[in-house]
């Protein structure tokens, strides 16, 4: 099969993207070690300490380029608690959520949200992702943003409402809607 000129040069341009992309990979993850893992955990710090915020700032770094930088608001006792027999009680833990920045496979970097939950008590919300970034995209900016974002979703969650919810048959409880002036 003989391939024509055009075809080939269509699959050269593939190639040479593909090319572009993996070489992007090596330069990704090259910038997190030397530069920007660094950056996120200094503005992660200075944001938390001008707004007050109790949080810690810790990495992950299991599988190397596939680090993450973690901004936690912990673990504490929840105030529920159950029977454990003879009187006593155990206290459910409460992980009160956490902005993660996290390295992909292809270095680029996912920024995403751990929404709090108590042990024993319903599901934990799957993790909300604010955005996914090359390592030059992340800027100052961004970090304010997204530690804001991060705060106002804690807040939400730990003000939960169903005044919020404005389907009345997600209301926690039965489900049920009674009109005024049904008659069975």
């Amino acid at each position: 099969m003989q391939v024509a000129e055009q075809d080939s040069l269509s699959l050269q341009r593939k190639v040479d993207r593909y090319k572009e992309v993996l070489q992007d990979t090596i330069r990704y993850r090259t910038l997190w070690k030397k530069e920007l893992k660094k950056e996120i955990i200094d503005q992660l710090k200075s944001l938390t300490k001008a707004g007050g915020l109790a949080a810690s700032v810790e990495t992950v770094e299991d599988i190397k380029n596939l680090e993450a930088v973690v901004l936690s608001l912990g673990v504490s006792e929840s105030g529920l608690g159950e029977p454990v027999g003879n009187g006593m009680r155990r206290d459910l833990i409460k992980q009160n959520g956490s902005l993660v920045y996290q390295q992909l496979f292809n270095g680029k970097i996912l920024v995403l949200i751990n929404f709090p939950f108590i042990e024993k008590y319903g599901q934990p919300q799957p993790p909300k992702t604010i955005a996914i970034y090359r390592p030059e995209e992340l800027k100052g900016a961004y970090f304010l943003r997204h530690v804001e974002t991060f705060v106002a979703d804690m807040t939400t969650w730990e003000d939960y409402d169903d005044d919020l919810i404005s389907d009345p048959n997600q209301r926690i409880g039965f489900k049920m809607n009674f009109q005024e002036g049904e008659k069975g």
